[in-house]
């Protein structure tokens, strides 16, 4: 979403599905499926049966980092972006009077 940014006090309103309780949740099942993805490498380097099939769980750790990445930057531009925020606010037109 845009922030408008000549409104002084108006309060982004985040979607269900973008904020940070989301985002940490994420970032946890992430987290999971890393693991997982990491038990099917060593089952694939364990049994030669499946060494053709080891892309797999190497592709699911690639996409879970590549999630799990995203997620991180966006939630500490996030951060960045309310610590901005939080020193601007000194600079109000009521506190210039």
């Amino acid at each position: 979403m845009s922030k408008d940014r000549n409104v002084v006090h108006r309060k982004i309103i985040v979607p269900w599905y973008d904020s940070e309780t989301s985002c940490f949740i994420l970032l946890f099942l992430m987290f999971l499926v890393f693991v997982f993805s990491l038990a099917g490498v060593s089952v694939a380097h364990e049994y030669t049966e499946y060494n053709t099939y080891i892309w797999v769980p190497y592709l699911l750790m690639l996409m879970s980092i590549g999630v799990s990445s995203s997620i991180t930057v966006r939630l500490i531009l996030r951060y960045i972006e309310r610590m901005d925020d939080k020193y601007l606010k000194d600079f109000t037109i009521d506190s210039l009077k």
